[in-house]
């Protein structure tokens, strides 16, 4: 299926509502999505910054919202 998008004609929250709609997509079908080596790499390290202290986390709702605060 192809999908012709402008882009860049879209809001930052519509940008942000268009990255959900596919992100919901995808877990519906999980073991379809192969992960390359490097995501493991990545979430290793991200897993050690976390543990010392280097790093915080927030949940997806404040994620969210600082998102959709940019597009503003």
């Amino acid at each position: 299926m192809s999908v012709d998008i402008q882009i860049e004609s879209l809001s930052v929250a519509e940008k942000v509502q268009l990255l959900e709609s596919v992100w919901e997509s995808l877990c519906a079908h999980p073991g379809d999505v192969q992960s390359p080596e490097w995501h493991h790499e990545v979430l290793e390290e991200r897993r050690r910054r976390l543990e010392d202290g280097r790093a915080t986390i927030a949940s997806w709702t404040d994620a969210k919202a600082r998102l959709m605060q940019l597009g503003q």
